[in-house]
């Protein structure tokens, strides 16, 4: 395969621009469990790190917690995309996030030359947490509202990115696992979404990107939208355009630009390449969600993933 010369033109001025910035990554245990996707996804996060960029890489677990509880004979259930915890998938949760995905994703990183620390919100009293309180919704899937008790599902009251500053000035990749604590000492599972999220919003992030399985925010006719306001992403929801998964994930767009967030990406990160692309060229390959449709208060000269 021949050097194509104007790949690289074309990356670095962003790669100029994002040098020093810092970026919040995260990726589910989609992503997370097939071993290629993985390797290849870590080689992206790799490359932002090794010209400069400061990456936090926050990941879930999902799809592996589903896969353990049906092991141990425990029925996994979501309302929403959200996951109800009880004590059992507690204990699941925290064996998969903190221990199995988190190890993989460092020893991915490891092999793309990338020095990575494995750490939960509970480490350093990153994130502290209060059990959510039972909530009163309107399930996406029968149209009727319900009372809904999450179990040892958490709401995050603080974040201290202290140490996640620490690692980052000393050159390592810090690896989060969206685990958080309260003031005694017990463990909730956070959405990983907003996990991410309210780190971005603390360490003032240049963008948020949350890779998924699917390409990015769909219209109605299954396109892909490549920009968006927050206004226009807020008409989606509120129409009932976007459901399941993809709800939380927007719900932790607006929280991240509202903190002033520059920008959030949502991409395929099933798809080799796809972080690359959304971060160093004009065209982008996922959806990019702006407060105002610029992700700068200074208007660019020309339309980019900027």
């Amino acid at each position: 395969m021949g050097f194509d010369a104007n790949v690289l033109r074309e990356a670095l001025p962003y790669i100029n621009r994002f040098k020093g910035k810092t970026f919040v990554v995260k990726f589910g245990g989609k992503v997370a469990a097939d071993e290629a996707t993985l390797d290849s996804f870590c080689e992206e996060l790799a490359l932002c790190a090794q010209i400069g960029i400061r990456v936090v890489a926050v990941h879930g677990g999902g799809l592996q917690a589903n896969e353990l509880s049906q092991q141990l004979g425990i029925k996994p259930k979501t309302i929403n995309g959200r996951r109800v915890t009880d004590e059992r998938t507690l204990d699941v949760v925290k064996m998969v996030f903190g221990g199995k995905v988190n190890v993989e994703i460092l020893g991915a990183l490891r092999q793309a030359g990338v020095p990575a620390v494995g750490l939960s919100g509970v480490d350093g009293n990153i994130l502290t947490a209060r059990k959510r309180p039972p909530q009163v919704i309107v399930n996406l899937e029968t149209g009727k509202p319900q009372t809904v008790d999450y179990g040892y599902v958490g709401e995050i009251l603080d974040v201290d990115t202290r140490l996640l500053d620490t690692l980052i000035e000393k050159d390592f990749v810090p690896v989060m696992a969206s685990l958080a604590a309260d003031e005694d000492g017990d463990i909730y599972n956070v959405n990983a979404d907003t996990v991410a999220a309210a780190i971005a919003a603390e360490m003032r992030a240049e963008k948020l990107v949350l890779a998924t399985n699917v390409d990015g925010v769909l219209n109605e006719h299954g396109k892909r939208i490549s920009r968006m306001t927050m206004h226009q992403m807020a008409a989606l929801m509120t129409g009932g355009q976007v459901g399941g998964g993809m709800l939380p994930k927007l719900e932790a767009a607006a929280r991240a630009l509202q903190a002033g967030v520059c920008s959030v990406h949502i991409i395929n990160g099933m798809k080799s390449g796809a972080l690359l692309r959304e971060i160093f060229t004009e065209e982008g390959d996922g959806t990019m969600i702006t407060l105002n449709g610029y992700g700068s208060s200074v208007k660019p000269r020309v339309r980019g993933r900027a």
